[in-house]
């Protein structure tokens, strides 16, 4: 099981409310403009966990939404772009402060979280919800 971050701001619109609507994750990206970014949605499995989130400078990291991959297919969704489907279960802001640990991808659209501290809140946002249920 694997953590990722994944932004969802695309120019100067936040559309979280769609990923979550139409239970997805998308990179707002071409393959031509973002290989990378492409590379990373193919390593995704089914049961990993997928956080909405957000970096404003100097802000810190703040979560929104937190989910699970439900179906690693990739699919194009109009005017999302590339996506896979995800079960959202957890939604909020949790604003989560500075991480001052090195890995300075935060900022990046997607990326695979490995601090310790940022995957334990994440895990307890998620099961906080599942276990209210």
């Amino acid at each position: 099981m694997s953590i990722y971050g994944i932004g969802a701001r695309y120019e100067n619109d936040d559309v979280s409310d769609e990923f979550i609507n139409n239970q997805v994750a998308c990179i707002g990206w071409g393959i031509n403009d973002a290989p990378s970014l492409f590379s990373i949605l193919r390593t995704f499995k089914i049961g990993d966990i997928i956080y909405i989130k957000s970096s404003p400078i100097g802000q810190g990291l703040r979560v929104k939404a937190v989910g699970i991959i439900q179906n690693n297919q990739i699919m194009d969704i109009p005017d999302l772009g590339t996506s896979v489907q995800v079960r959202w279960i957890w939604r909020g802001h949790e604003n989560l402060g500075n991480i001052d640990d090195r890995y300075n991808v935060r900022n990046n659209t997607l990326y695979e979280e490995f601090n310790p501290d940022v995957q334990q809140r994440i895990l307890e946002l998620l099961f906080s919800r599942i276990i209210a249920v």
